[in-house]
C-alpha cells in the first residue's frame, strides 16, 4: 500500500508518516519499481499501535521504547503517565478557577483584570502581611471574587489575616453564606470552625439560615459558635445549645451572655428560666455544672428567677447557695 493510501486509511498524514520513518518508528517494508514507499499489513498495524500509544500521552521516544524493547515493562510508564496527567489536570483546573474568578469580578478593562490577578496572587502569598493587605483591599473598586475570599478564609491559620478575611466576607454580598456553609461539612475540624466563625460575622437572612442549620452539626464547636451568633441575633432556636454549653463548661460565660440578650421580654425570660432551672434540678447534673447554671440566672430577669434564687440560697451545695445569695443581693441593689 502506498503512502497516500495509508494516510487516507489511517488518518495519519503523509508528512507525519515520513517523520515516523525518520525517527525509525515505522519503516515501509518495501519500495515499488518507481521507488515509492510501500507499506505492508504489518507496517500498518504498527502505525495504528503508534497512534494508540500517542493517544495515551506517550512521547514518540517512549513509543519507540515500548514497541522495540522486549524487556520494556509498561506498568511503570503507565504509572508515570497517570502522575503527569494528574499534574496537568490540576494545573488546568487551577487556571480555570482563576479565570472564573476574574470573570466573576466583572472587570471593565485590562487594568481591572491585572488588579484582580494581583489580589488573587496576594491572597495565596506565603507572606501573612500580603494576605492581610489583599483581604482589607478587597472591597475596592475591583473586589476580590467571593469564592477566593471563602477559599482563603477556610484555609487561613494566621489570626490577624483570618479576621481581615472575615471582615471582607461580611462585605462581600449574598453569595458568601452558601459557599461558607460547604465548609461546615469538611472532614477537617479546623476548616469547620473557620467556616462557622466566618458565617457568624456575616449579616443577613441567608447567614442566619445557615447558622440555624449549623445547630444540628455533630461538631460541638460548630454548634457552639452558631448558637452564640444566633443568640446575639435574637434567635430562640439557639437556647438548647446555649444551655448545653453552660452545663458542659464550653464558652459558658459567652453562652450565659447570649441567653441574657435573648431574655428581652417576660415570656421569653420565663422560658429561659424554666430551661435553666430544669437542668439545675436534674440529679445527673454535676456540681460544677449546677454552679454555672446558677451564675447564668444572673442575666435572666423576672420574678420566677428571683424565687428560684431564694430557694437556691438554701441549697445543700455551698457554692450554689453562696452564688444564689450573691445574685439576690445584686437584684436587691438594683
Amino acid at each position: 500500500m502506498l503512502i497516500g493510501e495509508v494516510a487516507r486509511r489511517s488518518g495519519v498524514s503523509a508528512r507525519m508518516l515520513r517523520h515516523y520513518e525518520s525517527l525509525g518508528l515505522v519503516r515501509p517494508s518495501g519500495r515499488t519499481g518507481s521507488g515509492y514507499r510501500e507499506y505492508s499489513g504489518q507496517d500498518i498495524r504498527r502505525i495504528f499501535h503508534i497512534e494508540s500509544l500517542r493517544s495515551l500521552g506517550l512521547s514518540l521516544r517512549e513509543i519507540g521504547r515500548a514497541l522495540d524493547d522486549p524487556g520494556f515493562a509498561p506498568s511503570s510508564l503507565v504509572e508515570n503517565l497517570i502522575g503527569r496527567t494528574r499534574e496537568r489536570i490540576e494545573a488546568e483546573t487551577e487556571l480555570l478557577t482563576r479565570l472564573d474568578r476574574i470573570r466573576a469580578a466583572e472587570p471593565a478593562d485590562w487594568e481591572d483584570v491585572l488588579q484582580v490577578v494581583a489580589l488573587l496572587q496576594a491572597l495565596a502569598s506565603k507572606n501573612a502581611d500580603a494576605r492581610q493587605r489583599a483581604a482589607l483591599s478587597s472591597s475596592g473598586e475591583v473586589p476580590v471574587p467571593v469564592e477566593a475570599l471563602v477559599e482563603a478564609a477556610l484555609s487561613e491559620t494566621e489570626p490577624n489575616v483570618a479576621g481581615a478575611l472575615r471582615w471582607a466576607l461580611a462585605r462581600s454580598g449574598d453569595r458568601g453564606p452558601a459557599l461558607l456553609a460547604k465548609g461546615l461539612d469538611s472532614p477537617v475540624a479546623a476548616v469547620r470552625e473557620r467556616a462557622v466563625r466566618s458565617l457568624a460575622e456575616m449579616p443577613g437572612a441567608e447567614a442566619t439560615a445557615q447558622l440555624r442549620t449549623a445547630l444540628a452539626s455533630p461538631d460541638p464547636v460548630v454548634r457552639g459558635h452558631a448558637a452564640l451568633a444566633l443568640g446575639a441575633r435574637g434567635v430562640a432556636d439557639a437556647v438548647p445549645t446555649l444551655v448545653d454549653m453552660i452545663v458542659e463548661g464550653r464558652n459558658d460565660t459567652d453562652a450565659a451572655d447570649a441567653l441574657s440578650v435573648l431574655a428581652g421580654d417576660d415570656a421569653t425570660a420565663d422560658r429561659l428560666a424554666a430551661g435553666l432551672l430544669d437542668r439545675l434540678a436534674r440529679p445527673t447534673t454535676r456540681a460544677s455544672a449546677r454552679g454555672r447554671l446558677t451564675q447564668a440566672l444572673a442575666g435572666i430577669p423576672g420574678t420566677r428567677v428571683s424565687h428560684a434564687l431564694v430557694e437556691l440560697s438554701r441549697d445543700t451545695d455551698r457554692a450554689v447557695a453562696l452564688t444564689a445569695t450573691y445574685l439576690l443581693r445584686l437584684r436587691d441593689a438594683r
